[in-house]
């Protein structure tokens, strides 16, 4: 089993038993020192696709980082979430990452936009990304900071 930061629309405790059948929700954490972001606008979506990207310099005192969903993904959901991804499309690629959660700091991985950041998302995906925050636990302040992103 590796372990596996979801974030954004994966962050979704449904899509993801959906996706990785498998793979059991571990816990949840913050990748500190990192951002979301979006991209990609250009790759002909309805608008810019969710990522990460890591702070330059000291991260902010009051900024958290991205808040993440820890899975063990088995071996089999590993590929289908590589395929869903689009990681043999070149459009994500996976990232090594140090998640802190309440019992530490723990290497996982995650997958990180292949196009420049930069763009609007649509109302709908950022909607849907609010929601799966959500529904994964992430506190109101981090619910409502994507709730009132531009799109």
């Amino acid at each position: 089993m590796s372990l596996y930061a979801a974030y954004a629309g994966n962050l979704d405790p449904r899509l993801m038993a959906r996706r990785a059948p498998h793979s059991p929700l571990r816990g949840t954490g913050w990748i500190t020192g990192w951002r979301l972001t979006f991209g990609g606008e250009e790759m002909g979506w309805e608008g810019a696709l969710a990522t990460v990207v890591e702070c330059e310099g000291t991260p902010e005192p009051l900024d958290p980082g991205v808040f993440v969903a820890l899975y063990d993904i088995a071996p089999m959901d590993e590929e289908a979430l590589d395929r869903w991804e689009g990681v043999g499309l070149d459009i994500y690629r996976r990232a090594r990452v140090r998640v802190d959660t309440l019992d530490g700091s723990v290497p996982a991985w995650l997958y990180v936009l292949n196009a420049y950041e930069g763009g609007l998302p649509s109302a709908r995906y950022l909607g849907e990304v609010a929601d799966a925050a959500e529904a994964a636990g992430a506190p109101h302040d981090y619910v409502m900071e994507l709730r009132k992103r531009p799109c």
